[in-house]
């Protein structure tokens, strides 16, 4: 079964939080909650965020995840980028003179980890290039994509970690799954 899949726009940097749910169930999973943490909770509909799965480290990605995480929320991300989660400088946060930081990952994932949360299974695609660990999640016919693919183009590679020639690998890979999956970016 394909989960509910609501998109909340933040307003700082106009990134896309996703919210998937089962509507039978009372969890849900939470993509990205880059900022707006009050409006992301409204739009939860009082469901409880069994994880918050992340697609890179950098600041307007991670920025609500403090707020939104409950005591037994899991926090996942590539164990490339677990270290952008608690220092500003890797993520990026000093490009806009903030501090943004969010909580350690609870756990780790490397590409191919098939991950089952909230009563969804997701598959993980590594896709660096934007950051070491950015990463792509497959599910159903749904591809989110983060900062590797967005609306009108791809992630900036200019930052700390970032990578043209690893974009470009992980472009080819992601090609044929482009087609045939509604994408999900991370802008746009």
């Amino acid at each position: 079964m394909m989960p509910q899949i609501d998109c909340v726009v933040t307003q700082s940097m106009g990134e896309n939080s996703y919210i998937l749910y089962d509507p039978e169930r009372q969890d849900c999973l939470l993509i990205d909650p880059g900022d707006d943490p009050d409006e992301i909770r409204a739009a939860m509909n009082n469901r409880h965020p069994a994880a918050i799965l992340l697609t890179h480290g950098h600041f307007d990605h991670i920025g609500a995840v403090g707020a939104l995480a409950e005591p037994d929320t899991e926090i996942l991300i590539h164990e490339n980028d677990a270290p952008m989660l608690t220092n500003p400088r890797l993520n990026a946060s000093g490009l806009i003179g903030a501090t943004i930081t969010a909580p350690a990952a609870t756990r780790t994932f490397k590409d191919g980890d098939s991950l089952t949360l909230a009563g969804i299974t997701l598959k993980v695609i590594h896709t660096p290039g934007h950051t070491p660990g950015s990463s792509c999640f497959l599910c159903g016919d749904a591809l989110f994509t983060g900062d590797t693919v967005m609306g009108g183009g791809v992630g900036r590679t200019d930052l700390p970690g970032g990578s043209e020639a690893q974009l470009r690998a992980s472009l080819q890979r992601l090609m044929p799954l482009l087609s045939t999956h509604t994408v999900y970016g991370g802008h746009g």
